[in-house]
């Protein structure tokens, strides 16, 4: 791990104790486990202190982990350009009510990833510009990478097979 790594941690211990539930490491890349309601804090800490200088948002990924609790993760990936150094942030939320600050506020470029995580998994953003599906049809019902999603549930509706679905619909058989 390098020295503006681990100064990060340090700085990031040092202002905000209580939102750092823990740090793994694996691969020289360390993983700061933290509080989702400190979520917003780290991230503008990491994006705006111009000693750390994290302005690369690289990815949220997100992960189901019923039926455990908490259910669902969702790791963001940051880099700095400056320093080339890389650091991850992990939110741990309940299946209950999954709810954490959007960080758009921070990176713009995580408008997207979020309403993936949204439209796939459920996960509610607060904060976010425009929260509404992004792959799935605005009237789909449920979340389909959630792992307790019905297996063949109903085929997706796209622009080639449009009123082969639609017949199938029940407001079609009327």
């Amino acid at each position: 791990m390098n020295n503006h790594i681990e100064a990060t941690i340090d700085q990031v211990r040092a202002l905000h104790p209580e939102a750092i539930e823990s740090v793994m490491n694996f691969r020289e890349e360390p993983t700061l486990i933290v509080d989702a309601t400190h979520l917003l804090d780290i991230c503008n800490l990491l994006r705006f202190d111009s000693g750390l200088d994290y302005s690369l948002l690289v990815d949220i990924a997100f992960v189901d982990h019923y039926p455990n609790e908490p259910r669902f993760s969702l790791s963001y990936i940051l880099h700095s350009l400056e320093k080339n150094a890389r650091i991850r942030l992990r939110v741990q939320l309940s299946g209950k009510s999954p709810e954490v600050s959007s960080v758009t506020a921070c990176w713009k470029s995580a408008e997207w990833p979020e309403r993936e995580a949204f439209d796939m998994m459920g996960i509610n953003f607060v904060g976010h510009p425009d929260l509404r599906r992004i792959l799935m049809p605005a009237d789909w019902d449920g979340h389909p990478l959630r792992k307790d999603y019905p297996l063949g549930y109903e085929e997706v509706q796209f622009s080639f097979n449009w009123e082969e679905i639609d017949s199938k619909k029940d407001y079609a058989k009327e």
